[in-house]
């Protein structure tokens, strides 16, 4: 995709956040400024402990700013009351982390039907949701498959499935092959690529991976809790 003339559908402004621990100030993020371009595959690389997992979650308001702006569309996510950023957070944002956290007693189809069913979708159109989606990543046959039925690429496969069911307009994504094999995990990483493609939908990825982070549109990199490096 050309994002050349695309929108920021996120803009950082002086983002900063900061942890007391025994009277000890540890700032993680520092004046942080990015804008997010609507339907790019954006990276965040850099050593561990800067700061990337924390600037994800802020990203994703599961976690809230020291200071700073979070805007959406142009407007300010940390504004919002407590009511519509979960609706927020269950309608335009879909999540992907290292570890896939599917409940255990759970078909595949049923886990990946779980926020379309929270959202209130009726039940037979997020079923037909789920179908269509783990069809595409090449699921069709494992969908009554609990996770302990499931291989390490497959479970992930289910949990990708799960963060696009209600479309979102991003998916933030937490070392999303950080838990799989050098061979899985490169094909959940292409297949995130061609969804980002074919669906439009941005992606914001944390990859520790460089050869994997290389096949992205954009990356940047933390240090120290700041921006230090941008690459096109």
């Amino acid at each position: 995709m050309n994002n050349a003339s695309a929108s920021p559908i996120l803009q950082v402004k002086n983002l900063e956040k900061t942890f007391w621990s025994n009277q000890k100030k540890t700032e993680v993020l520092k004046r942080i400024d990015l804008d997010v371009l609507r339907g790019e595959a954006l990276g965040i690389v850099g050593p561990s402990g800067v700061g990337k997992s924390t600037l994800l979650h802020i990203l994703g308001t599961l976690d809230k700013p020291t200071a700073g702006t979070v805007c959406y569309n142009g407007e300010d996510l940390f504004s919002w009351d407590d009511d519509r950023m979960a609706s927020f957070r269950n309608r335009k944002l879909g999540f992907i982390f290292q570890f896939h956290h599917l409940l255990p007693e759970f078909s595949a189809l049923e886990n990946t039907m779980m926020p379309a069913l929270i959202a209130g979708m009726d039940r037979h159109a997020a079923d037909q949701s789920a179908r269509d989606i783990l069809s595409r990543l090449g699921l069709g046959d494992r969908l009554t498959h609990k996770r302990g039925e499931l291989s390490g690429g497959e479970q992930q496969r289910v949990a990708v499935a799960r963060a696009l069911i209600m479309r979102p307009d991003i998916v933030l994504a937490d070392e999303p092959t950080g838990n799989l094999d050098t061979h899985t995990g490169e094909d959940v990483f292409n297949l995130i690529i061609e969804l980002n493609a074919e669906l439009g939908i941005t992606f914001i990825i944390v990859t520790h991976n460089e050869a994997l982070s290389r096949k992205l549109q954009r990356c940047i990199t933390l240090l120290d809790g700041q921006i230090v490096e941008k690459q096109q």
